[in-house]
């Protein structure tokens, strides 16, 4: 059984010399997260026995502990924890920095830690020995009195980030759905130094397909956005992108998520859309939103309009499309659009092509939803969620729709491994200097299969029906694969 805590975290070790601490240590944990005082006084000292040296090593302990929690770093405190003013000093450290503290014991027989001692070269005297299990029999009475997050015994641990713990905690009384949620997958940055930026669209698109993603996205921006990367790197047109990827698949639907309003005339967008939907057989979805990159419109020379007014073309546009798309040419007479003969031939192969709407606005985003939309697209935790979905039933009811009707899909990074040690490779792999193994996890919630399939019940438990990941290491072999195993346990059968 796999002990998960949130990561980052503090982790005192407790138990007598020879219970295992530092081999148990080695084995989960980077040498870099680890603190030991045999280690320091090895460094200061003659060797890790150089008791003399203790005084100095335990003062670089504390400092080196103080610094790690203080930067938001996972340590584990490797003494013999049988102290409990040290104890007590390490977690008020960890939660100044608002880091969660654990205690692991060491529950090691008397027998076992004397022969233990025994084998060693320089194993410590008896008496000091004996005088360690006096003072951890007193540890184990305390030590659910001195602050901890949680005491548990010795056992394998997964470091998992705040959003999956959370998520497993609230497993422990809610079901994870097996089968029927939907999934999709938006690709949001792109290797600069890629020569064959098609091909490797291609390859993207054919493996989510393979892998079972429903939906494929693209996000519409003429430069990167400043949240995913420099305004410099790659990023294609999107329609261009979504039509050569639709050439070189054949089941998995394609959109953009999501089409900002500014950036075409509706009616325009609106053949685009149509056109794409042709030529992928009836697979286009159209997503929508008010756009909100002011930067990137003042660069381009394109109008940015205020709020209320980008707010009246998206609902004019949601209007108007439905007529642009339906037969004949009828006209259409808004206060920002007007056509007289809304013409659209080749016709949409789908009867309605399905609209989302992206954005968690809960007075005027959500009521457009209600009013207009097939799908939404929110963010947040699944708290978040929770309560954007109770509001978008509301504004349901109040016009009208049964709330069924409209399918909650929600946006989230996600890094899928097989294994804790392939997902640290991969973490170690992805990150940059600067960012920790900690926050790379966080910010991409990385974690096993298992792990994920907890965090995407939390979210389906919250109302959303369809999840949207993006994969910081969609590029490299494997990633899609290792998602494509949470999606062949909760995903549609």
């Amino acid at each position: 059984m796999e002990l998960t805590l949130p990561a980052p975290c503090l982790i005192v070790l407790i138990g007598p010399s020879g219970a295992g601490k530092t081999t148990w240590a080695k084995e989960q944990f980077q040498e870099n997260e680890i603190v030991s005082s045999d280690a320091l006084r090895a460094m200061v000292g003659i060797d890790e026995d150089d008791q003399q040296a203790g005084t100095v090593a335990f003062e670089l302990l504390e400092s080196i502990v103080a610094e790690r929690v203080r930067r938001g770093l996972t340590t584990v405190v490797d003494t013999t924890g049988l102290n409990q003013d040290n104890r007590r000093s390490w977690i008020t450290k960890a939660h100044d920095a608002r880091m969660p503290a654990h205690a692991i014991v060491f529950d090691t027989s008397r027998e076992a830690c004397e022969l233990r001692n025994a084998s060693r070269s320089r194993p410590i005297p008896k008496s000091v020995l004996s005088r360690q299990f006096t003072l951890f029999k007193n540890a184990r009475g305390e030590v659910q009195s001195d602050g901890f997050d949680g005491v548990h015994l010795e056992q394998p641990v997964g470091l998992v980030t705040p959003r999956v713990a959370q998520a497993k905690e609230a497993s422990s009384v809610g079901e994870i759905p097996r089968l029927g949620h939907g999934f999709g997958l938006l690709i949001s940055r792109f290797q600069s130094n890629d020569t064959d930026l098609g091909e490797t669209l291609a390859q993207i698109a054919q493996r989510a397909e393979a892998a079972g993603f429903l939906d494929i996205w693209l996000m519409d921006h003429f430069r990167q956005i400043r949240s995913v990367g420099r305004p410099w790197e790659d990023i294609p047109e999107v329609y261009t992108a979504l039509s050569h990827m639709a050439a070189v698949t054949s089941r998995i639907r394609i959109g953009a998520l999501v089409t900002g309003i500014t950036h075409r005339h509706p009616v325009v967008l609106g053949k685009m859309v149509a056109t794409l939907d042709v030529l992928s057989a009836g697979r286009a979805i159209c997503g929508l939103g008010i756009g909100w990159d002011d930067d990137e419109h003042r660069a381009y020379g394109i109008t940015f309009p205020a709020t209320p007014d980008r707010y009246g073309l998206l609902e004019e546009t949601l209007e108007m499309l439905p007529l642009l798309w339906g037969p004949g040419a009828p006209s259409f007479e808004g206060e920002l659009i007007s056509a007289k003969e809304l013409i659209c031939y080749p016709r949409p192969v789908q009867d309605r092509i399905p609209i989302m709407i992206g954005g968690s606005g809960e007075r005027k985003t959500l009521r457009l939803v209600a009013r207009y939309a097939d799908r939404c697209n929110l963010f947040g935790d699944p708290e978040t969620i929770r309560k954007k979905v109770r509001v978008l039933h509301r504004h349901c009811l109040d016009v009208g729709r049964e709330p069924d009707e409209v399918e909650v899909t929600h946006l989230v990074s996600a890094l899928a491994a097989n294994s804790r040690t392939t997902l640290r490779r991969r973490i170690e792999e992805l990150r940059d200097r600067n960012t920790s193994h900690e926050d790379f996890a966080r910010l991409n919630n990385a974690g096993t299969v298992e792990d994920l399939e907890t965090l995407i019940g939390a979210y389906a438990d919250a109302g959303a029906t369809h999840s949207i990941v993006t994969l910081p290491d969609v590029h490299l072999e494997g990633s899609i694969e290792a998602f494509g195993q949470v999606i062949e346990n909760l995903g549609h059968p």
